[in-house]
């Protein structure tokens, strides 16, 4: 997608990263589009990949993806990529509807001490090789994890999340994690 920004990371969709953690942080302006390159980037690469969409709907990225030339629903049907829409599913469990492809995942939504342990082993399940399959280690795209604390869980909640993900999906399966992160202007006066 941008040649440049692969340049400048020293990466291509042939000589794909194993093992990278990268956190991308928007303050000012927005960094949406650095998700869509690294969506684009890793399903060209022929990585297996867990997008957890937590802003907007498979839809969305679907219709951004075809602009890129990567097709969301080929990879999805061809069990490349994992999507969990977070926004759809999210109101299906606040208001107790029908449970849906992933109904256990975002329950913490419902509980009295939320916590994301059932949104990890998720992510596990959908990182896991599969019966012979092999190849470009697989990919965690999660956009955009701060949504959660609006949600009610704590910043220690999530930074714990970020950790065993990036010990489950870069050290022991040698993927990589992308997350993004954005943070308002007030926060970062205060800090």
């Amino acid at each position: 997608m941008f040649p440049e920004l692969n340049s400048i990371l020293n990466t291509s969709p042939e000589h794909c990263p194993r093992g990278e953690f990268v956190l991308v942080s928007d303050r000012q302006a927005d960094a949406s589009f650095l998700i869509h390159h690294f969506l684009s980037f890793y399903l060209r690469a022929g990585c297996k990949v867990c997008f957890l969409g937590l802003v907007q709907s498979f839809s969305h990225y679907s219709a951004v993806g075809q602009r890129l030339g990567v097709n969301l629903v080929q990879a999805r049907d061809r069990g490349q990529l994992v999507f969990l829409e977070g926004l759809k599913d999210s109101l299906g469990t606040l208001l107790q509807e029908e449970p849906g492809p992933h109904a256990n995942t975002l329950d913490f939504l419902s509980s009295p001490r939320p916590e994301l342990r059932q949104l990890f082993e998720f992510v596990q399940r959908s990182v896991s090789p599969g019966p012979g399959e092999e190849g470009a280690g697989p990919v965690l795209i999660v956009d955009d994890l701060s949504v959660l604390l609006s949600l009610g869980l704590s910043p220690s909640a999530l930074t714990d999340f970020s950790h065993y993900c990036r010990a489950a999906v870069c050290t022991e399966l040698q993927g990589s994690v992308v997350v993004l992160v954005r943070t308002a202007e007030e926060e970062e006066e205060e800090e």
